[in-house]
This record gives structure tokens, C-alpha cells and sequence, in this order.
């Protein structure tokens, strides 16, 4: 099983999330229909607001001395909290990391948790499933939500659960 360190970004972080980041939007560009920036580069504002709103958080997982990830956090003032953002490297996906990961960020912030991902997303359906099972048992739930401001695509699927 690969190392794996889990620590609150940073200013000098800041480069690497964003390559990571563009790797994830690229990753979910494909459930939900959406191309690049003329520049190449996504919609960036929950990765700004990570580095930028006091109530967001910025996690960047690490194997050795490699990025392996990374979790954007919101609502760390609310009842709720959001993972808003969760990516694993391609490379480690399947060894554990993913949801050592999670272990790590949700128990920095005890409480109500809730993340949001697509049905056409048959791996994070399973991987969060999965997460809630072990986190939760028996104590997580699931629900369908409109994506806000984007009525041409199907719900977004929410699981919540305490950590």
C-alpha cells in the first residue's frame, strides 16, 4: 500500500493543486459535457475559494514526495460540511489511498459530511458508496439534487454521513 500524507495546503501548494485540479475537471469534463477554457485551463473558483474564503480548506495528498491528490472542503463553519472537490492520480486509484484520504480530512472537521457525484460515474459511485459504508455504517444516506443552473443534465447524486 502506497504512503500516503494528508496536509492543509499552502501558498506554495498553490501550483501544484492547480495542475491537479486540471486533471480533475479534465477527468469530470466527461459526465458533464463540458470543454476546456479557450486557455486550456477549467473553471477554477472552488480551487481560488479553497486558498481564499475562510470557510473553505485546501488538503493535498502526497505519496512519498509526489502529489497524489487532493480535497477541497466547504462549510467549515456550517453544520455541514462539503467535500466540494476529491481527486486521486490515476496511478494510485485502487490501492487505498482514496479512502485513507478521505479518513484523514473528514476527521480534521468532525461532523456531518456530504459529497456530491454523478450516476454516470459508475467509479465514484462505488468508491463513495464504499466510503460511507466504512466511515458510517449504517449511519449515511443518499439522495438526488438538481444541478444548480444546469437543468440539461440528470441530478447529482449526494451522500451524507458522520465522521
Amino acid at each position: 500500500m502506497p504512503d500516503l500524507a494528508v496536509r492543509l495546503a499552502d501558498a506554495a501548494d498553490h501550483p501544484v493543486l492547480e495542475r491537479l485540479w486540471l486533471m480533475f475537471r479534465h477527468d469530470m469534463s466527461e459526465f458533464g459535457r463540458v470543454l476546456p477554457n479557450p486557455d486550456g485551463t477549467f473553471r477554477g473558483e472552488r480551487l481560488q475559494a479553497a486558498f481564499h474564503d475562510p470557510d473553505w480548506a485546501a488538503y493535498l495528498l502526497t505519496s512519498g514526495e509526489r502529489p497524489a491528490g487532493l480535497a477541497l472542503v466547504r462549510g467549515l463553519t456550517a453544520r455541514t460540511r462539503v467535500l466540494s472537490a476529491f481527486f486521486v492520480v490515476r496511478g494510485v486509484r485502487g490501492s487505498g489511498i482514496g479512502l485513507r484520504a478521505v479518513r484523514q480530512v473528514t476527521a480534521r472537521h468532525p461532523g456531518s459530511w456530504e459529497v456530491a457525484f454523478q450516476d454516470a460515474n459508475t467509479a465514484a459511485v462505488r468508491f463513495w458508496r464504499r466510503v460511507a459504508g466504512e466511515i458510517a455504517p449504517g449511519a449515511w444516506s443518499e439522495e438526488r439534487r438538481p444541478v444548480p443552473g444546469r437543468p440539461d443534465l440528470p441530478p447529482d447524486v449526494w451522500i451524507a454521513f458522520p465522521a
